[in-house]
């Protein structure tokens, strides 16, 4: 046990590798470098040095919530059509096998479905931002899944299960985007996401905790809401932290106009 209560987090990770590529139109020359700067700040920004992070991934989807059990995750380069550069990125973190059972035990333990998986590697909703969060790679890092039918509710419960581990120096972490619509991620025109940003904002960082899971719940009631998430995977990874944030205040942690849309990061804690 630790005697401070580490923070939850809902990270933007950018698109695909872009941290390692030179950015097309209508991205800048400079587009991600504010991302990176406060990712590269997280670890500082602690109240204590971590002993684990706990990553919910936009980027796994299973039948129920899954456990990573994996005592040495390997690579899942789960993007397309990128240089063959960031094919060849590594990210050597251990697993934390103990850690993940407890994760496991707790999930179980509030009368909620999971299930454990001991081959999956880190996808690039982990190993794109954590690279940049931990570069050494230092850090034991466990997984955890989606589940398939993206209940806005389920997973604000599953981050709910998970929060005592806040309390045994572990970070809980959703990996996701605050925008996510490929469709339109080109275009420049960036009142969806200033919109429905503003939503998010205020939702995110509501005094009392009750108002945030009501208003994350029923997150597709907001302006442009579908707009900026016609599937929501990118977004539920932000259910599991302010779930686990509890009686936790919100703050908008990172802000920026990346592409013309407007993408944001929070901290709970």
């Amino acid at each position: 046990m630790t005697s401070t209560r580490q923070p939850t987090f809902f990270l933007p990770h950018g698109g695909g590798p872009c941290f390692w590529m030179e950015p097309s139109p209508p991205f800048g020359p400079h587009a991600w470098d504010k991302l990176r700067e406060f990712l590269a700040g997280v670890v500082e920004s602690l109240p204590a040095p971590p002993k684990a992070f706990v990553v919910c991934t936009a980027h796994w989807e299973t039948e129920k919530p899954t456990v990573s059990i994996a005592a040495a995750p390997g690579m899942l380069y789960d993007y397309y059509g990128f240089p063959k550069h960031t094919y060849e990125l590594k990210y050597p973190a251990p697993g934390a096998p103990e850690l993940a059972g407890r994760a496991k035990d707790l999930i179980a333990g509030a009368d909620l479905p999971v299930a454990t998986d001991g081959e999956r590697g880190f996808d690039h909703g982990v190993f794109v931002p954590f690279l940049i969060v931990d570069p050494g790679a230092q850090i034991p890092v466990v997984m955890i899944s989606l589940q398939r039918d993206l209940d806005p509710a389920l997973h604000l419960a599953v981050g709910e299960a998970l929060a005592p581990l806040r309390d045994e120096g572990v970070v809980i972490v959703g990996s996701g985007m605050s925008y996510h619509d490929l469709r339109h991620f080109r275009d420049g025109d960036g009142r969806a996401s200033e919109g429905f940003d503003a939503w998010l904002g205020e939702a995110a960082t509501a005094p009392d905790p009750k108002a945030r899971e009501e208003s994350l719940t029923h997150w597709t009631k907001a302006p442009f809401a579908r707009e900026c998430h016609p599937r929501e995977e990118h977004l539920l990874p932000l259910m599991v932290a302010a779930g686990a944030a509890a009686d936790s205040r919100g703050v908008r942690a990172f802000h920026d106009v990346i592409g013309g849309k407007t993408i944001s990061g929070f901290r709970f804690g």
